[in-house]
């Protein structure tokens, strides 16, 4: 079940949807503690309680706190709140990967 906006998530609040897929949806949100947009990744509702892809969704988060790249997001945190897994990702404007490939 997608989040609606003003969901607050631990320290964030969801202010809008970005995009969904098969490994999740992203969500614009607001750090209130920090002041700052970042983008906010979910599992789907339907993976929450699959071990297997709670595994690879941690190893993902790993992954991407080992790498600094100027053209990789940078990662800020796995967090759990309201039973949901989440992502606290930097949130980097501009055009989506789809429409780069055009």
């Amino acid at each position: 079940m997608p989040i609606s906006a003003g969901t607050k998530l631990g320290a964030y609040e969801v202010l809008s949807a970005l995009g969904a897929g098969g490994m999740g949806e992203v969500y614009l949100a607001r750090d209130t503690r920090l002041g700052r947009d970042v983008a906010i990744k979910v599992l789907p509702e339907s993976f929450q309680q699959d071990e297997e892809r709670l595994v690879r969704f941690r190893r993902e988060a790993q992954l991407l706190a080992s790498v600094n790249h100027p053209n990789i997001g940078a990662i800020h945190g796995l967090e759990e709140s309201n039973g949901a897994v989440h992502l606290v990702l930097e949130l980097v404007q501009g055009e989506t990967l789809a429409q780069r490939l055009m």
